[in-house]
């Protein structure tokens, strides 16, 4: 009796957690990338897919392109730059980055020179959130691209009149 207990337990959240995933994987479009151009020899080519989301004309993209370095107390940027570029033939864009990884950053005098790993970025970029197309980006091997989803105000504030 215990052990058919268990089984039916068990199996129950075998489907529970089946379930769960299809429903999770339903929430993405259909993945197409085939027609971006390959990475330049010493780039790789990185992608975000967005779930489906509902009102996604209220969500921004924040974008942060950098790289994890030991660093001391001070602040840190990551140098270059990128640049979005128009897919010819298919009004889709996608992103180039340049960056030979270097950081600059402030002049703090830390008393402790203790290191600690930090992910350095270039000024974060803002896009439009879309689930039906992919964020493609051309990075050098040793950058990574990060994410986060930005969500507005369900109500609009006026601004203050003097």
């Amino acid at each position: 009796m215990k052990f058919s207990k268990t089984l039916f337990t068990g199996l129950a959240l075998m489907v529970g957690v089946s379930a769960f995933a299809q429903k999770k994987a339903e929430k993405f479009e259909k993945l197409q990338i085939e027609m971006f151009p390959k990475a330049k020899e010493g780039f790789k080519q990185v992608y975000i897919q967005l779930p489906v989301a509902k009102n996604e004309e209220d969500l921004k993209v924040e974008i942060f392109v950098g790289i994890e370095k030991m660093l001391d107390c001070n602040n840190y940027f990551l140098s270059g730059q990128m640049k979005s570029q128009d897919l010819q033939g298919w009004g889709y864009n996608y992103y180039e980055v340049e960056s030979n990884g270097d950081t600059a950053g402030t002049l703090k005098g830390c008393l402790d020179n203790k290191l600690t790993k930090k992910f350095v970025t270039m000024s974060p970029e803002i896009v439009r959130y879309n689930s039906k197309l992919p964020l493609v980006f051309y990075v050098p091997k040793d950058i990574e691209v990060r994410y986060r989803v930005l969500r507005a105000d369900k109500a609009m504030k006026k601004a203050v009149q003097k």
